[in-house]
């Protein structure tokens, strides 16, 4: 086993003030930033000795979604593949809520598949694989089902608080008893069903962070095409939705109708910076076009729903095909672009991948860099510059001391300069990524599908520090929270602090 150097950390902060080292949101908090600031990470470990590992614990066999450390839990989508009740068999999206001290279980949520045999609305064995919201006690999170929830933190073990009571209901599969729920169990408190309450159309999974900005919850609704990947069943269905984060009410929604021009789906999580002194929400859609909203300022009436007002939009791709979208399907040389990763807000501009589809559209993909301060249509004047990637992306980049580090699909990390888009290094690996780089301790993280984990210099000089093989892939990103470092492979999840 090759040396491993430090362990990768996910630049994940709350959504408002929390103890410093907790990591409750994918990302820095607000500008999404894949950066960290924990020091004395370890520079290596051996999942075979133990060495530098504090504890490790099995996942489902397929995970998706990364941790988030908070309030002395650690919380992480899998699916059930290594079921942790027996009264839960069979396929299921689970969020595992675990100790940080020791992995142990503190309590689940478990949510059946959608029904009605379509494989292509919940894509079996993808489990849960949005990372949850942690403020205070409230754990704000999306199922596989697309239902935004609001959890107690303690689970069960102080009782169901409410008001939603239906979690043994919940719980079971359509046609079957409710399930009574026992300490381990997750406690609802209150949900969102975006398929029956906004009209929205999944495609194979839910993937949303859930931005959380005062009393306002701003999730991208994963709307998508059908399994002909051919046409979009809800194209006046919204992309991006803002719910109260004390009831769950709907209280805004994007007015760009971006349905009809979704390439594939909406899984890009919305991110919130300062521009000269005026808070934006930044949002890039399926349709490959990235969104500056004005934030809500407050609570509309009851039973009025407001319309996010639109500052700037902007095309990363202008020249792809904007009719008839579909019929570039598997066409690798031309065709739309989409958005999988999230927009970084850093230093007034916005920093965003962009492409063709991984599974379905062209090899093209780009890193680009906007100026945020402008209004109106800015695909003409807002380009700071755009960095060719090698082949697709999903990866949500991470800006540091000058550098944009950054991962493609086509097997290529890359050290690029953020003021000019010029690459100073990149670096070949032996299978794609999904999962996104991570800059902590002065090293950049990143997990390929091969099931290795890579650590850099994070310098412009190219140097490899190490190199793990872990022997599971990897999708998700690493986090750093309190002096440990968390990865996730697809089976297993290792909490990592370096020991005498």
């Amino acid at each position: 086993m090759t040396r491993l150097g430090l362990v990768v950390a996910l630049a994940v902060t709350g959504a408002l003030p929390v103890p410093a080292d907790d990591q409750p949101q994918w990302g820095r908090r607000h500008s999404r930033n894949m950066v960290s600031d924990e020091k004395g990470l370890p520079d290596s470990f051996d999942p075979k000795t133990g060495a530098n590992v504090k504890w490790s614990v099995p996942l489902g066999s397929e995970t998706h979604s990364s941790p988030v450390i908070a309030g002395g839990r650690v919380l992480i989508g899998t699916n059930n593949n290594r079921p942790r009740d027996p009264r839960h068999e069979g396929d299921r999206g689970v969020l595992l809520c675990l100790d940080e001290e020791s992995g142990s279980l503190r309590w689940q949520l478990v949510v059946p598949k959608i029904e009605g045999g379509d494989p292509y609305l919940d894509w079996p064995k993808a489990g849960i694989c949005s990372p949850p919201t942690v403020e205070g006690d409230r754990v704000y999170a999306m199922t596989n089902r697309c239902e935004a929830v609001c959890l107690d933190i303690h689970g069960m073990a102080n009782g169901n608080d409410g008001p939603y009571r239906d979690e043994g209901k919940h719980m079971a599969i359509q046609g079957q008893p409710p399930v009574e729920p026992t300490k381990l169990d997750a406690d609802i408190l209150w949900l969102f069903d975006l398929r029956k309450q906004c009209g929205v159309y999944q495609n194979d999974a839910t993937h949303c962070s859930i931005l959380l900005h005062g009393r306002f919850l701003y999730i991208n609704t994963s709307n998508g095409v059908d399994r002909t990947h051919r046409h979009n069943p809800a194209p006046d269905a919204p992309s991006l939705i803002v719910l109260d984060k004390e009831t769950g009410r709907l209280v805004a929604q994007d007015d760009e109708r971006i349905g009809g021009m979704v390439y594939h789906c909406t899984w890009s999580s919305p991110a919130l910076g300062e521009v000269n002194g005026r808070p934006l929400v930044f949002f890039a859609g399926g349709d490959g076009v990235v969104y500056a909203f004005e934030p809500l300022q407050a609570l509309p009436p009851e039973g009025q729903l407001a319309k996010l007002k639109r500052v700037w939009r902007f095309d990363c791709d202008p020249a792809a095909p904007k009719a008839n979208i579909h019929k570039y399907k598997h066409n690798r040389e031309v065709g739309p672009s989409n958005i999988k990763s999230m927009p970084v807000f850093h230093d007034g501009r916005v920093y965003v991948t962009v492409g063709g589809d991984i599974w379905w559209g062209k090899n093209k993909a780009w890193l680009k860099c906007i100026d945020a301060s402008n209004t109106g249509d800015i695909t003409q004047t807002g380009e700071v510059w755009s960095y060719s990637l090698r082949r697709h992306v999903c990866s949500t980049p991470a800006i540091h001391g000058g550098l944009v580090f950054v991962a493609d699909v086509g097997r290529t990390v890359h050290c690029v300069d953020a003021a000019t888009g010029k690459a100073h290094w990149t670096h070949e690996t032996t299978r794609p990524i999904w999962g996104s780089t991570l800059v902590a301790d002065g090293k950049v993280h990143v997990g390929t599908r091969r099931g290795e984990l890579l650590v850099f210099a994070a310098s412009k000089e190219q140097k490899l520090l190490s190199r793990i093989d872990l022997r599971s892939p990897i999708s998700s990103t690493p986090v750093a929270a309190n002096g440990v470092l968390y990865v996730a492979t697809y089976s297993r999840l290792y909490a990592l602090r370096r020991t005498p």
